[in-house]
């Protein structure tokens, strides 16, 4: 599928039973822009409705013309996926549902991480955002004629969740074709990110569609390149670990070979979502206390 002949509010037919609009928010962390899914035929389910954006509320109010919506599903509240669940629920009626409310999900020390002041970055947090029905892992959301069996998939943001559809999923932003996802702290934790990896692989998966992008046609060996990738990261600090104790920008100078220094402070959280990791596995110690400020210690030969 060719993502650059798709344009903003223009329905997109992918199977039966399956349409997607594109949001009108192309940028760089979001790339095309926001997919919004289209379940069912007369009573749908509608699936991460995007941002707050008059234009992508009247193109889906349109999309949807004639027909009813039961459900209106967020994968996460990013503020490119949930701002807009609230006014389309006022416009049809229909519950927002989701695993719980942004914080939802967060672990333990990323909770600490967030007391001691430390704030995300990246896609932005939607912190108004409220469902009206929680769903867990395990929950099957059913309609007229379809069902949705939710997977929490923490890691991106503790509150993420996947949808599976027959031997397709719905995997928000836990997997992109074209980038890899964002994994921000105190947002995203890394080892949730894998954990949820390893679990979307089981599946199986003919298809995955995505929050961003062109639909992953072959999910198992694009989950495999992404894991893959976040395994070499991990490596390559420790690598650089060997040679001192080290904080996290001189880490991001060895790591990242002549990057854009506009670059650093994205790469500096990512080597820092990392090292999260690699401190509660006890591979590396961090003093005083875990914190970005830290400096960083391998543990161990």
């Amino acid at each position: 599928m060719d993502m650059t002949a798709v344009k903003p509010g223009q329905v997109v037919a992918l199977e039966p039973g399956l349409q997607m609009l594109l949001a009108p928010n192309p940028s760089p962390m979001t790339g095309p822009g926001t997919n919004t899914y289209i379940v069912g035929e007369g009573r749908v389910a509608v699936i991460d409705p995007g941002p707050r954006s008059t234009a992508h509320l009247d193109a889906l109010q349109t999309a949807l013309a004639g027909r009813q919506v039961s459900h209106i599903i967020v994968t996460h509240s990013h503020l490119d996926h949930s701002p807009l669940a609230r006014p389309l629920s006022e416009a049809t009626g229909a519950p927002v549902l989701a695993f719980g409310d942004t914080f939802a999900g967060r672990t333990p020390v990323m909770a600490a991480l967030a007391a001691k002041g430390m704030a995300g970055g990246g896609e932005g947090l939607d912190h108004a955002f409220a469902p009206d029905v929680i769903v867990r892992d395990g929950t099957t959301v059913q309609g007229a004629d379809w069902d949705l069996g939710v997977i929490h998939t923490p890691g991106h943001l503790g509150n993420h969740i996947s949808l599976v559809w027959g031997d397709a999923v719905f995997v928000g932003d836990m997997v992109m074709g074209w980038s890899t996802s964002l994994v921000s702290p105190p947002d995203g934790d890394m080892t949730d990110f894998m954990s949820s990896c390893e679990t979307l692989k089981r599946l199986d998966a003919r298809v995955f569609y995505s929050g961003h992008g062109a639909p992953i046609t072959s999910p198992s060996t694009r989950v495999e390149e992404l894991m893959a990738h976040r395994h070499a990261r991990t490596a390559a600090i420790c690598d650089a670990l060997r040679d001192r104790p080290m904080p996290v920008a001189q880490i991001v100078d060895h790591v990242y070979a002549d990057l854009n220094p506009a670059l650093k402070p994205a790469a500096g959280r990512n080597v820092f979502a990392h090292l999260v990791a690699l401190v509660t596995d006890g591979q590396v110690a961090a003093k005083p206390d875990l914190s970005p400020d830290a400096v960083f210690t391998l543990q161990g030969p």
